[in-house]
């Protein structure tokens, strides 16, 4: 089967086609023929080695992992202990190395797709619907009625992040450029603000949570537009961010924080099946419908990150199989 690699760190270039024999799944594993998958940011930031402390993680010389990780498809086989699903089933979820024509995942890290969602929209949701998920409801713990402030609302998490906080019931207000303020609106905020236009830390209006996702703002500026018990969630940074910039962000959250009822919380999203079927449901009842950019064939998986490494990808960009 066809698989991608990484040869090296560095640019898209380092993406390779490789020929590897199907896996086999394990007992508890189900066998997976991928029709789509989809980039999240690890799979850039794995690949460029950047900030170097990935090359501690991932492996010195080369990444030690095959590149993405959402991904949808049908059952092809499944080991013996596995009781969820069988062969033909359509299916999505996480899967180690899904820029493949096959994939062996664990049976907890599926669940069916709904019917009337496509492969490429099932393979966008995973990664980026968790941490919209987990972000809002468990560390920010929006409720209905209260105001939200989505900061990046245009990439893959963004547009995650305002259709999940409209589904939650609260007043969503969303930051884009001005390229994709439409695309923005047309997802449910009921505000969006054109930061090329607006700055709206400066503005009057209060938030009970600000999901921030673009990390380009340090947490104190937003101590001054976010009610007194509020919280910011803090889901995303920018591409080229440092190490040393990225562990300032860290510590001032964590001192304001400590000084005062508002929170600065950073968390990193954690897959799960129930969370899984959490976002399976809000698709299959047209709460949520994943805002796909663009799409590249297999074979043209470098050219689709070097389009995600611009840094000006709205939305998801899908790998179709």
């Amino acid at each position: 089967m066809k698989v991608i690699v990484y040869s090296a760190y560095g640019t898209a270039d380092v993406l390779k086609i490789a020929d590897v024999e199907k896996p086999t799944p394990a007992d508890n594993e189900v066998l997976v023929k991928i029709h789509a998958a989809s980039i999240n940011a690890p799979d850039w930031r794995i690949m460029s080695g950047r900030p170097s402390v990935m090359r501690l993680m991932f492996g010195l010389r080369k990444p030690n992992t095959r590149p993405g990780t959402d991904m949808a498809g049908v059952v092809e086989a499944v080991g013996k202990n596995v009781t969820q699903f069988k062969p033909g089933d359509a299916v999505f979820g996480v899967c180690k190395g899904a820029f493949a024509e096959y994939g062996c995942t664990k049976e907890a890290r599926l669940v069916a797709k709904p019917d009337n969602v496509t492969f490429e929209q099932a393979a966008a949701t995973p990664v980026c619907g968790f941490t919209a998920l987990q972000g809002l409801r468990d560390y920010g713990h929006l409720q209905p009625g209260q105001r939200v402030l989505v900061n990046g609302a245009s990439g893959g998490v963004g547009t995650f992040a305002v259709q999940i906080a409209k589904a939650l019931g609260a007043h969503v207000t969303a930051v884009c450029s001005t390229g994709n303020v439409e695309m923005v609106r047309s997802l449910g905020a009921d505000r969006v603000i054109d930061y090329s236009q607006t700055d709206f830390t400066r503005e009057s209006q209060t938030y009970d949570v600000i999901f921030e996702n673009a990390g380009n703002h340090n947490p104190k500026t937003y101590q001054r537009i976010l009610n007194p018990s509020g919280k910011s969630v803090m889901a995303g940074v920018p591409h080229e961010m440092s190490m040393l910039a990225l562990m300032k962000h860290m510590i001032t959250a964590m001192v304001l924080s400590r000084l005062s009822k508002q929170k600065f919380l950073p968390f990193i999203a954690k897959a799960n099946q129930v969370d899984l079927g959490v976002l399976a449901e809000m698709m299959a009842t047209g709460k949520l419908t994943p805002a796909i950019d663009r799409s590249y064939p297999l074979s043209e998986t470098a050219e689709a990150m070097r389009y995600v490494d611009t840094g000006h990808a709205r939305a998801k960009v899908i790998i179709t199989v």
